[in-house]
């Protein structure tokens, strides 16, 4: 794939003489002109590019992410890896993860390599991209599944190339710890991240804020602060207001973010997020967080991904259903789960699959998954 013409639009934006750009799905990008992206006049903000959220949780919204936010995530993101280097390109690039790739190459001035994704994700395209890298530091950013394909049966070239990464950043989704555990013990060095498009992406590793990023959790609900939040949402003044707030702190004013996530803070200050706010199952009565249900279901023998969802339930109000990618049968897998957490968190409807439906971005397909997950409970 030549990048180079979005490499050279995506350098004048960064640079500030040229206008914003919005990459599309099949690696094409449209120009829009500072004036038609609804910025209060006399704003000194140049946007540098606008990204649509992954639609996840809802339709996707057109996030503004400006000049200054992407530069301030480009180097906290140097400082928490120890340097800059070279990129592999393994994620779309109209998202934020597969964007961010390119900036951080163009803030470093080195030069990224796209994988070919035409054929989908594979683990032997990986690694013959992943041959193509020649600086001495290198990066690249991966969603679980991935991870998870590639750790599946690995040949030993593809083990060499991801040993050769000095870090592989990991988000976008619930970690399985028995992924992460596998990953480290295969002498990879994977940095687990945090953040969304209205963030630049990932701006917690390992738990820990890049320098610059101020974390809070307020009755519950994680917020994110500082330069590397975004400007608003093109076209939608009302969700801005409601999404984006800024305050006084230390006489310096600093812009924040909501969420939508639930989590807290352990012993050693770091960050845990426990799933969204709209992902909390009321059944019977009973709140139930669908990210700890997750979290539990990982740690059951067997299980390679899990995603946890409410359907309804004319007894109960909502119940606990689970899609899963296992090799435990359900008998297990009920018995597994009773013996880490209490009865009502373990799933009354579950659906084995070999893959989880996925989203171009790599993440489960919500959609798709509650609609298979609502159907089973009603045949049940």
């Amino acid at each position: 794939m030549n990048i180079e013409p979005l490499l050279k639009a995506l350098s004048e934006a960064l640079a500030g003489v040229g206008p914003a750009i919005e990459i599309s799905p099949d690696g094409s990008f449209e120009l829009i002109p500072q004036a038609e992206l609804g910025l209060p006049a006399g704003s000194e903000t140049d946007i540098a590019a606008v990204v649509r959220t992954s639609g996840s949780t809802g339709t996707p919204k057109r996030t503004l992410l400006s000049v200054d936010a992407l530069a301030a995530s480009s180097v906290g993101t140097a400082v928490a890896l120890r340097g800059e280097g070279q990129w592999l390109l393994a994620l779309p690039m109209n998202y934020v993860a597969g964007l961010q790739v390119l900036v951080r190459s163009l803030f470093a001035g080195t030069r990224p390599w796209a994988m070919d994704l035409s054929g989908g994700f594979t683990p032997e395209a990986f690694t013959e991209a992943a041959l193509e890298l020649t600086d001495k530091l290198r990066f690249t950013s991966l969603v679980p599944t991935q991870l998870t394909r590639l750790l599946s049966n690995p040949s030993a070239e593809t083990l060499t190339v991801l040993r050769r990464f000095n870090a592989i950043l990991l988000g976008g989704g619930p970690i399985n710890p028995v992924l992460l555990e596998a990953a480290r013990g295969a002498g990879l060095s994977v940095v687990t991240t945090y953040g969304m498009s209205e963030t630049c992406g990932g701006c917690v590793y390992d738990g820990v804020p890049l320098e610059g990023v101020q974390l809070a959790i307020r009755d519950g609900k994680v917020l994110l602060g500082g330069d590397v939040v975004a400007a608003g949402y093109l076209g939608d003044d009302a969700l801005t207001s409601t999404s984006f707030h800024e305050e006084e702190h230390d006489g310096e004013t600093v812009r924040w973010y909501e969420s939508g996530d639930l989590g807290e803070l352990d012993g050693e200050g770091r960050l845990r997020v426990l799933g969204r706010v709209d992902d909390v199952i009321i059944t019977g009565g009973l709140k139930v967080s669908a990210g700890v249900v997750t979290e539990a279901l990982h740690r059951v023998q067997g299980v390679r991904e899990a995603f946890v969802a409410p359907v309804p339930s004319a007894e109960w109000g909502q119940q606990v259903a689970a899609m899963l990618v296992a090799t435990c049968s359900l008998d297990e897998l009920l018995a597994g789960a009773a013996a880490v957490v209490e009865a009502p968190l373990v799933p009354k409807t579950v659906v084995f699959v070999s893959e989880l439906p996925l989203l171009a971005t790599g993440k489960p397909d919500r959609t798709a998954i509650l609609a298979a997950l609502s159907e089973a409970a009603q045949t049940a």
